[in-house]
């Protein structure tokens, strides 16, 4: 069974020419709006329970808008939302919190309109405290909190109990780094134990660890629903789409969707891993000399050409990644039909696993800017530990080691 539904969902904001219309409009009188602004189109999706979505999206695509919509802080103009659980939501820093109540008297009142009676709360109110950690502060006016400060409120008010679904909407970004893995812990544990989770958030890296699924919105649309790296892909894609020719995705020999956009001027015709020997490798040892290899042809001419390549793991979030611009290396004015070969020559310093490099060529410190090709998953290589150098983690950092005994 589904634990939230959404069907048919669509939100539009009326303007009147008085406010007067706007009121008699409320008991039912046809006033025609002056102009009608549409943030949601007949969005329809259904979470089951345990699932971890993102919700992405570029600002005004309704992100926002949708999740006050599934925790009833306003209405839709069309569909429904069916709710089969207690929510828990953070959408917006120190929304409900009284600016001149003291952190502490803030819980009692936030707790309370969640529903929790006052024993409930002075069973957690110290937890909740704990969990902040932000000392006296806490018997303070909120007016006097940082923002980082009224967040640490407000996420501990958000679980001090497990809900059923809780949803973030882009808060955890102004904690600091401390605080943040101390939230993201807590998220984990709560997934462990199957709460829900909707997170709205532009950080990629985030989206990828923590769900999933994805669904990325776009002018009040869902275009794009399923695995989270895939979605991720298509979303960089878009965003940097405002010159491009084509943004598209197809599937690999690999199994893997490969997501593809640029204007064309440039284009990627070849790109293969080699060993030691210049054979093309796909099982790689830690630690192993590769090399990158990419051919690129040119279509016009172009001002500056710059490429860069990106290493992820099979969760598709970034483990290295550089360019031609960062190496003080890019290729000036080139002419049409020219074809230039790279050669990028590293060490395979990574854990065993399964990886993927994205390649994309572009002018510029990055592909925000004349796109010409961009290619995510351009091929997938296996990283395997024959030589038994254990370790943990992503990367092998080889320590030397020193002691001494003293008697």
């Amino acid at each position: 069974m589904s634990i939230l539904e959404v069907r048919n969902v669509s939100k539009s904001f009326l303007d009147y020419s008085n406010e007067w219309k706007r009121i008699l409009s409320w008991f039912g009188f046809n006033f025609k709006p002056k102009e009608e602004h549409v943030i949601l189109k007949n969005i329809n999706f259904s979470i089951s329970a345990g699932e971890s979505i993102g919700i992405v999206g570029q600002n005004g695509a309704g992100k926002s808008t949708l999740l006050k919509i599934i925790t009833q802080t306003l209405k839709p103009s069309n569909g429904k939302i069916i709710v089969n659980g207690r929510i828990s939501a953070i959408l917006e820093l120190g929304m409900g919190f009284h600016p001149d109540l003291t952190g502490r008297e803030n819980v009692y009142h936030s707790s309370g309109l969640m529903g929790f009676t006052r024993p409930q709360i002075d069973a957690v109110i110290d937890e909740i405290e704990d969990f902040a950690e932000i000392g006296d502060y806490f018997d303070q006016p909120v007016r006097t909190y940082s923002s980082g400060m009224g967040m640490r409120v407000a996420f501990g008010v958000a679980t001090a109990y497990r809900p059923d679904i809780l949803i973030i909407d882009e808060a955890l970004s102004v904690g600091d780094a401390y605080f943040q893995h101390k939230s993201f812990d807590r998220i984990k544990k709560f997934q462990d134990d199957g709460t829900t989770l909707l997170l709205v958030s532009h950080d990629k890296n985030a989206i990828q660890a923590i769900c999933n699924r994805a669904i990325l919105l776009e002018d009040g649309f869902i275009i794009k629903d399923g695995n989270p790296e895939e979605v991720m892909d298509f979303y960089n894609a878009i965003i940097a789409q405002k010159e491009n020719s084509k943004v598209e995705q197809k599937s690999s020999e690999k199994g893997k969707v490969e997501t593809i956009s640029g204007t064309g001027e440039a284009n990627i015709i070849d790109i293969k891993l080699l060993d030691n020997n210049n054979q093309e490798v796909e099982y790689i040892s830690v630690g192993d000399s590769i090399k990158l290899k990419v051919i690129v042809h040119i279509n016009s001419n172009i001002s500056e050409l710059v490429l860069g390549y990106m290493i992820k793991d099979r969760l598709g979030q970034s483990i290295f990644g550089t360019n031609t611009h960062y190496l003080k290396e890019p290729i000036k004015n080139l002419k049409k039909d020219n074809q230039i070969e790279y050669l990028f020559n590293f060490n395979a310093n990574i854990g065993v696993g399964s990886y993927s490099m994205a390649v994309a060529i572009h002018s510029g410190e990055s592909h925000i800017v004349d796109n010409y090709e961009w290619r995510d998953n351009a091929l997938i290589f296996q990283i395997a530990n024959p030589n038994k150098n254990e370790f943990i983690g992503t990367s092998w950092i080889a320590p030397t080691l020193e002691y001494k005994i003293n008697s």
